[in-house]
């Protein structure tokens, strides 16, 4: 342990109380125990159950930890009807990895088979990277109170073919995917570039594509 750095010290005591205040996009709140006292900061990092983010007002149980400066915060932290579960993380993220790894493999297909201009596999991998970069800025300036990307901006990135390197980065950062409002709007966008792409398979699709390139070459 590197000087200076804090001393946490566990209480290895199982606690009972509800989450009376939680920050979703911040990853933190408080808890209140059981016939009230002092409230006990809380992590998402914390949480057994990886797959399941707090709403408020859930009923938890929890062990708490302390810093040097008597600073307590809970730790292991389960839903009241749960139990603790382990590396759920990975089910939750596997299965839009596997979407989008299924997706690039079509287009990667496509290109080789000749049905589809090699610009637009380019395209998808070069905006879902731009893509998947500005949800992680984002997600650290939700963190550090910065200044926040406007969500028509993720948007339009999803649109003009970065949708895929967004879903990924919602479900790694935890980012914009429980809001229901956003994610609507984001599937909008899905479904809309996908007709697009649909519709540079067919041969009018696929002129116009090819003079747009030979325009822009």
């Amino acid at each position: 342990m590197a000087a200076g750095d804090p001393v946490v010290r566990r209480i290895a005591v199982r606690y009972q109380g509800k989450i009376t205040s939680w920050k979703d996009d911040r990853g933190f709140g408080f808890i209140t125990p059981n016939g009230g006292g002092e409230q006990i900061f809380v992590h998402i990092k914390a949480f057994s159950n990886k797959q399941r983010r707090p709403l408020g007002n859930e009923i938890v149980t929890y062990e708490l930890s302390s810093d040097n400066r008597n600073r307590l915060r809970a730790e292991n932290v389960v839903f009241v009807g749960e139990r603790p579960v382990k590396a759920t993380w990975s089910v939750g993220l596997s299965v839009p990895i596997a979407f989008v790894v299924l997706f690039f493999s079509f287009l990667t297909a496509s290109v080789l088979a000749g049905k589809l201009s090699l610009t637009v596999l380019v395209l998808y991998l070069g905006a879902s990277v731009v893509a998947f970069l500005a949800y992680a800025l984002d997600k650290l300036a939700a963190k550090t109170d910065q200044w926040r990307t406007q969500e028509s901006t993720l948007h339009m990135i999803g649109l003009i073919c970065g949708w895929p390197g967004a879903l990924v980065a919602q479900k790694l950062f935890h980012h914009k995917s429980r809001k229901q409002s956003f994610q609507i709007v984001f599937w909008v966008t899905v479904v809309l570039n996908c007709v697009g792409l649909g519709w540079l398979f067919t041969p009018i699709g696929s002129s116009t594509l090819n003079s747009i390139i030979r325009l822009a070459a």
